[in-house]
């Protein structure tokens, strides 16, 4: 006689419920001191004066007496009919669209060569020596950003510059007594060259850190298949790191539509015909040298809206471009 297999009988038990944990002391005090007190201060120091700058750009204020008035969006119909202000606008935008891209693309590469492009051979490594490199260049990130800019001032001076100095002793005379700040033409890419030579460093090693966190074995497989470096760096190291580039990319944008100390520092007046003037200057000037707060305020909120808006973009192509898997492979 054969005896049939055993079947074990279904469950028919209902699934528990979780039982929720009482609310002890200690999370409690927890919950305060991890959740509620850092919201608390982030809705006081940053919602709130967010809240009242738009405020004040509904209204006329001076920003010296306690009276105002509401004039709804006229601040930003003057700031449509600015030239001036227009002009800095146009400049923010060249320097989010120009300065992110040339450092995160020379902050790659360097960091690359550091990393993974030294021999060819055996054990995949950087570049003999890459501890110096990566020292000398994070070096111009320790110097404030206001004596970057002083620095360079007296390197672009037309008199007495070591710029124009070395070009006029290599036979370059057309380089002599040069205004590279005074020149519409020059202004603003000696200003680009600035910044982006005080943050290529540092993002050059960050990119060294995430790039020492992907595993050798698919540098030594894509060696094995053949692919070259561009290849490998394409392919490889570019999709292992995306988010750090993807957050290098908005810290740029955001310090690009800022820039402030910089050009302060270059050009205070703006440049030749405004060429390197950015929205904070002509903020600066429009609050406390005109005493209009509350136009001054309405720049305040377009710049704020301008960093927001090319933070989405940059999510957005990162999202398209595939910089995040949707769903997990079984």
């Amino acid at each position: 006689m054969i005896e049939s297999p055993l079947v074990p009988a279904p469950d028919t038990e209902k699934p528990r419920k979780k039982s929720r944990q009482p609310w002890t002391f200690d999370r409690i005090s927890f919950v305060l001191v991890f959740l509620v007190l850092p919201l608390a201060l982030f809705s006081v120091f940053v919602v709130w004066p967010f809240i009242q700058a738009f405020w004040y750009s509904l209204t006329d204020w001076s920003g010296f007496t306690p009276d105002m008035n509401f004039i709804g969006l006229e601040n930003y119909q003057k700031l449509l009919d600015d030239d001036i202000f227009m002009t800095s606008l146009r400049n923010n935008v060249i320097l989010a669209i120009v300065v992110p891209f040339v450092t995160v693309v020379l902050a790659f590469a360097l960091a690359t060569m550091i990393t993974v492009g030294g021999s060819s051979h055996g054990a995949t490594r950087g570049l003999k020596g890459s501890s110096f490199y990566r020292v000398i260049s994070f070096f111009p990130y320790t110097i404030p950003a206001i004596v970057i800019g002083l620095i360079w001032l007296q390197m672009f001076d037309p008199s007495n510059g070591l710029l124009n100095g070395v070009l006029t002793g290599i036979g370059l005379d057309r380089f002599e007594s040069f205004p590279w700040l005074g020149d519409s033409r020059t202004a603003m890419p000696a200003s680009m060259f600035v910044i982006i030579w005080g943050f290529v460093g540092f993002y050059m090693v960050l990119f060294v850190a995430a790039i020492k966190s992907v595993p050798g074995e698919l540098y030594d497989a894509a060696r094995i298949d053949g692919a070259g470096r561009l290849r490998t760096a394409f392919s490889v190291t570019l999709p292992l790191i995306r988010d750090n580039v993807q957050t290098a990319y908005i810290y740029l944008g955001i310090l690009a539509l800022d820039a402030f100390v910089y050009m302060a520092a270059l050009n205070p007046g703006g440049g030749p015909e405004n060429s390197t003037l950015v929205m904070p200057q002509r903020l600066l000037v429009t609050a406390f040298e005109k005493g209009q707060f509350g136009l001054a305020s309405a720049m305040g909120v377009v710049m704020a809206i301008a960093t927001l808006i090319f933070a989405a973009i940059v999510f957005s192509l990162n999202r398209l471009l595939g910089g995040r898997q949707e769903g997990v492979r079984q």
